[in-house]
C-alpha cells in the first residue's frame, strides 16, 4: 500500500517543482534581458549566438516536463497508447533540434570556471544522446532499449529541479561559498539523477532477459 502512495506523492512533488520552473520561465516573458538568473549574465547575453541559446532553453524546456511526464503514466501508457506517442515525438522534436543544442552552447559560459563547464558539456551530451537513443530503438521496435533509454533521458531533464534543489540543501546544510555550492551542483545534480535511473532500470528490468 505505501508503494501506491509514494506514488501519488512524487506525482505532487513533481508538480509542484514543475511549477517552481514555470514561475522562472515567466520572469522572462516578456522578453527581458536584465531579470533573475541574466543579471549576472551581462557580459555574455550581448552575444547573439549566446542570447538565442539561452531564450530558445528556457522557454521551451518547461514543455519537456509535461511531455516528458506523460511518457511515464502507467495509465496513459495502457489507455492512450496514442497520446503516449504523440507526446513522445513532441519530447523528442524539441529536446534534439531546441533544448539539448542550446544547452550545449550555453554549457560553453557557465558559471563556475572550467568545472561547471565541463559538468554541464557532458549533461547537454548525454542528453541528446539518450534522447536520440530511446527514439532509435523504438523505431526498431526494441522496446527494453527504448525504455532504458527514455529513463535516463528523463532523469537529466529532471536535473533542471535536481540542480536548484541540490545548492538549496548545499547552502542550508553546510554554507559554502555561493560559488562552491554552485561547482558541487553543477555536477551531483545530473549524476544522481542518472544514479537513481540505472537503479530503476536495474529493479525494472532485472527480470527480463536482455
Amino acid at each position: 500500500m505505501w508503494i501506491k502512495y509514494s506514488k501519488y506523492l512524487l506525482w505532487i512533488g513533481y508538480v509542484y517543482f514543475s511549477y517552481l520552473l514555470l514561475l522562472i520561465t515567466l520572469q522572462y516573458i516578456p522578453y527581458h534581458t536584465d531579470v533573475a538568473f541574466l543579471r549576472i549574465k551581462q557580459d555574455v547575453i550581448v552575444f547573439n549566438h549566446y542570447r538565442i541559446a539561452f531564450f530558445t532553453h528556457v522557454y521551451t524546456s518547461i514543455f519537456l516536463m509535461i511531455f516528458g511526464a506523460l511518457q511515464f503514466s502507467n495509465y496513459i501508457q495502457k489507455k492512450h497508447i496514442k497520446l503516449h506517442r504523440i507526446s513522445g515525438r513532441f519530447y523528442v522534436g524539441i529536446l534534439l533540434l531546441l533544448s539539448g543544442p542550446s544547452g550545449l552552447v550555453m554549457s560553453y559560459y557557465a558559471n563556475g570556471g572550467l568545472f561547471a563547464q565541463v559538468s554541464f558539456l557532458l549533461l547537454s551530451t548525454f542528453w541528446i544522446l539518450f534522447t536520440f537513443l530511446s527514439f532509435y530503438f523504438i523505431l526498431k521496435k526494441q522496446v527494453i532499449k527504448h525504455q532504458k533509454f527514455a529513463i535516463r533521458s528523463f532523469a537529466l531533464t529532471l536535473s533542471a529541479i535536481s540542480l536548484r534543489l541540490f545548492k538549496y540543501l548545499l547552502v542550508f546544510f553546510f554554507e559554502p561559498l555561493p560559488m562552491d555550492a554552485y561547482r558541487i551542483a553543477a555536477w551531483s545534480g545530473w549524476m544522481f539523477n542518472l544514479l537513481v535511473a540505472e537503479l530503476i532500470i536495474y529493479y525494472k528490468f532485472s527480470r527480463i532477459s536482455k
